[in-house]
């Protein structure tokens, strides 16, 4: 057991990241009891028999109830609803941070909610995961040199920063601080834009006027494959991660709409050297980045 633990830890959606901070923090000795509360009792239960959690929570007042931390870690588009229900309940020690891909909107939603709380609230970002969900897929090391990025409010309190800090770095991450209007920008770019390139390439597949979606891909490669894995991410995940950073999205949507278009003039003027040197800078910069990458 470290210097610092918690005695109860409430996790809201033991899914893929939620049921992974839980294992990492007890592996870690970081926490003593950890709760669940969810929509789907199904998982709630497997999260249960798999040792995840110690307990299902009936209703959000028993779940927060005395709690030291309470991570939200279910899809964006739920969060202002969960904290409208919470919010009533939550204790003045009880330290709130969350685990969602943008950051603006759900900063919105605690100032909209949490206006008694904002001081506890700490939003976050685990730069980790998987084409997986739910408890099943959780794992211990998810965010073992992953980073890990908090966004906190003017309002957030020093000392609710330190602790969830503290519970990020017994789980490995690397853990780095930014605007939530910069992390929404980067994200967009970074992971938003290419998850919906491999939605939009399957669903270009299916559609195909001239070939059986089945005929294409018997001919698939290891490279589509590896392309197309986020492809098998959750739908509604990712149906309010891109709604919610909308704005920021469309504007990179646009901008590789140019870099594509510019592509295709190459190839329509038969334009060798021009491939070339575009292939051989993505190349360099994809090395770079892998060399130089946690």
């Amino acid at each position: 057991m470290t210097d610092f633990a918690l005695n109860k830890l409430v996790i809201i959606g033991v899914g893929l990241i939620g049921g992974s901070f839980a294992m990492a923090l007890r592996k870690a000795g970081m926490v003593k009891f950890i709760v669940g509360l969810g929509r789907n009792k199904e998982n709630l239960q497997r999260a249960l028999s798999l040792g995840v959690i110690d307990s299902i929570a009936d209703d959000p007042a028993s779940a927060v109830l005395d709690a030291d931390l309470v991570m939200l870690a279910m899809p964006v588009g739920q969060t202002a609803n969960i904290m409208a229900k919470i919010a009533p309940y939550l204790e003045s020690k009880t330290i709130l941070t969350d685990v969602g891909s943008t950051k603006q909107d759900v900063i919105v939603a605690a100032q909209s909610y949490l206006s008694d709380n904002l001081k506890n609230f700490v939003p976050g970002h685990p730069i980790a995961g998987a084409e997986l969900s739910g408890v099943a897929a959780a794992q211990a090391d998810l965010f073992r040199n992953k980073h890990l990025i908090l966004t906190p409010l003017a309002q957030t309190a020093t000392l609710a920063i330190n602790q969830v800090i503290k519970c990020w770095q017994a789980c490995d991450a690397q853990i780095s601080q930014m605007r939530a209007d910069e992390h929404d920008r980067i994200l967009a770019a970074t992971s938003h834009l290419p998850h919906i390139l491999a939605f939009t390439l399957m669903n270009y597949l299916r559609n195909n006027s001239e070939n059986k979606p089945d005929n294409l891909l018997r001919f698939a490669g290891s490279g589509f494959r590896d392309f197309t894995r986020i492809a098998s991410s959750s739908p509604e995940m990712w149906r309010d991660i891109c709604l919610a950073n909308r704005e920021a999205l469309l504007t990179q949507i646009d901008a590789y709409k140019t870099s594509l278009t510019s592509l295709q003039k190459e190839l329509t003027n038969n334009d060798a050297d021009a491939l070339e040197k575009a292939f051989t800078e993505a190349r360099t910069v994809r090395e770079s980045w892998l060399k130089n990458k946690i």
